[in-house]
């Protein structure tokens, strides 16, 4: 098949783009207002930009009221926010929390999760999400799309705190991703889970690639220095 996106029907029952970037990780992202509310939802369309230093993105539309999203006018607010890391075992608090519910609204308190106080910034995080990221904001990319819901903030952090559950760590010092069992967003209503993995290692011996693959500074820099 063949279609052009807002131009040429693409003749399916239901809309096949999300369906064609998959896995894609959730940005379960809590932050706070600037009279102490507690906010928390997750975001299908988030990633790491790179990791040195250490930037994340997520990406929030608006609401079907065609307003802003709580979570980035929180970050760009307060100038903070938490990324945590969702997990199948969550899973159905991850779904509670995406529910539109009026402004000032705790999800957490919907949810029925317990909150974690952050080190460096105010927002809480997920008690048993085995990962928080910290995140001072940075910028946002506000793209307009069409109303209500089309137009979409791209909001970046810079990680500047990081907590990693050590049950989650094995005996070699690597996380244990078949434990943790990271929650994934398909298309339509469809999720997955990580529940197998398999290694490739690129060919040739380049100590710098394979240090910025793994994601290492320190060794990226030690790779440069030889």
């Amino acid at each position: 098949m063949y279609y052009e996106p807002g131009v040429t029907p693409h003749g399916l029952p239901h809309d096949p783009f999300k369906s064609c970037v998959v896995p894609r990780p959730i940005g379960w992202i809590s932050t706070v207002d600037s009279h102490g509310r507690h906010n928390l939802a997750p975001y299908s369309q988030f990633q790491n930009v790179t990791f040195n230093p250490p930037i994340v993105m997520f990406s929030a539309n608006q609401n079907t009221g065609g307003q802003r999203k709580d979570s980035v006018r929180n970050a760009e607010e307060t100038g903070e926010f938490v990324w945590n890391m969702a997990t199948y075992a969550l899973r159905d608090a991850v779904n509670k929390s995406a529910e539109e519910l009026p402004h000032g609204v705790d999800e957490f308190e919907h949810a029925g999760l317990v909150k974690l106080p952050s080190r460096k910034v105010k927002p809480m995080r997920v008690a048993g999400s085995p990962i928080q990221f910290e995140c001072v904001y940075l910028n946002t990319l506000r793209f307009p799309g069409v109303p209500p819901m089309g137009t979409a903030d791209v909001v970046f952090g810079r990680v500047v705190a990081i907590h990693i559950d050590d049950e989650v760590i094995d005996g070699q010092g690597m996380l244990d991703i078949l434990k943790i069992q990271p929650l994934a967003r398909m298309g339509y209503f469809d999720y997955t889970f990580v529940d197998n993995k398999f290694e490739m290692v690129i060919g040739g011996n380049n100590s710098a690639l394979l240090a910025g693959l793994e994601g290492s500074p320190d060794k990226a820099k030690a790779a440069a220095q030889r």
